[in-house]
């Protein structure tokens, strides 16, 4: 059941008037994710913002995934509910110390994750997700040095599977997977002794030695699907419980506490809300703006990553 039936019913009604499509990220919470047209991870997101049909896309996730879905859709109005739904990825990673460690390095490339601004993609060579982060290291040339960011525990354990040594990391982390401990995932393989362990590779090194499965949010949610284990413990964001549940009816799925918030939710993702996606679509803000020159040039390496399958 929807948690707040009129409000849904006025996002219904606005949607069919402003010609809306509503993409929803699996974080969202779940009567976010009943409404909308298409819920994905980022990768799946940036594609379907590209095949787009209609006036406006309303974005439910967090700020940089809207500025990729503008990207791929300059002539669209493109929203978000909350303004203030950032990430700490795209806050550990500023624009100018990219800039000039491509004037002092010409001939590296530079792998972008997702999770960073639209200024900092501008000047990438290729972007990627959790999703195809290996094969868009593995499709640059050996010789190359690549610089990958700005997540360190996405980057090592790209490292780690590609086997590249010329290949230098940003130590920037997630606020939510960064801090998922050792001693809870222990715990809690304890507590529930048959459980698969299921983790984000933006988790800590010592959490994913420890799993039994290591992919995105999508390829989590298909393992669980396509697995005949009844129970889970499963280090991500909570939000991804809505899609496991659907997925996967009657399975039993475990969260692990981070040290933050003793919770496994990102504060960023959360402050979408029934009420602001709502209000986003009644007034049309707020409203993701990008010059001509930062569309053209945040398109390139964004399209190199849309190209690999």
């Amino acid at each position: 059941m929807l948690a707040t039936s009129t409000v849904a019913e006025e996002i219904l009604d606005l949607k069919t008037d402003r010609r809306a499509i509503l993409l929803a990220h699996h974080y969202q919470d779940a009567e976010i994710q009943e409404l909308a047209d298409f819920v994905g991870d980022s990768l799946e997101l940036a594609r379907k913002a590209h095949e787009a049909e209609g006036d406006v896309i309303a974005f439910c996730g967090v700020w940089f995934m809207a500025e990729t879905a503008k990207v791929l859709n300059p002539s669209r109005i493109v929203v978000v509910p909350d303004k203030d739904a950032s990430c700490s990825l795209v806050e550990g990673c500023p624009v100018e110390p990219i800039r000039q460690y491509k004037l002092r390095n010409p001939d590296h490339v530079i792998v972008s994750y997702i999770n960073t601004s639209i200024e900092v993609k501008a000047e990438s060579d290729i972007l990627c997700t959790s999703r195809n982060a290996v094969q868009v290291v593995n499709s640059i040339p050996a010789e190359k040095t690549v610089l990958f960011l700005p997540d360190r525990n996405l980057g090592n354990y790209v490292q780690q599977q590609t086997g590249r040594a010329n290949m230098k990391i940003w130590q920037g982390s997630c606020i939510v997977h960064n801090t998922f401990p050792l001693r809870r995932l222990l715990e809690a393989k304890e507590a529930y002794p048959r459980a698969v362990v299921v983790a984000h590779p933006e988790c800590p090194a010592d959490v994913l030695r420890h799993s039994d499965f290591i992919g995105s949010t999508s390829a989590i949610i298909d393992f669980c699907r396509d697995s005949t284990a009844e129970e889970f413990i499963v280090m991500t964001e909570s939000g991804v419980n809505f899609s496991l549940e659907r997925v996967a009816p009657g399975r039993k799925f475990h969260y692990v506490a981070n040290e933050n918030c003793n919770c496994s939710e990102c504060p960023f993702m959360r402050l979408n809300t029934l009420e602001k996606l709502r209000d986003s679509l009644l007034y049309l803000e707020p409203r993701v703006e990008l010059s001509g020159d930062l569309i053209a040039r945040a398109l390139v390496p964004l399209e190199r990553m849309l190209a690999i399958r």
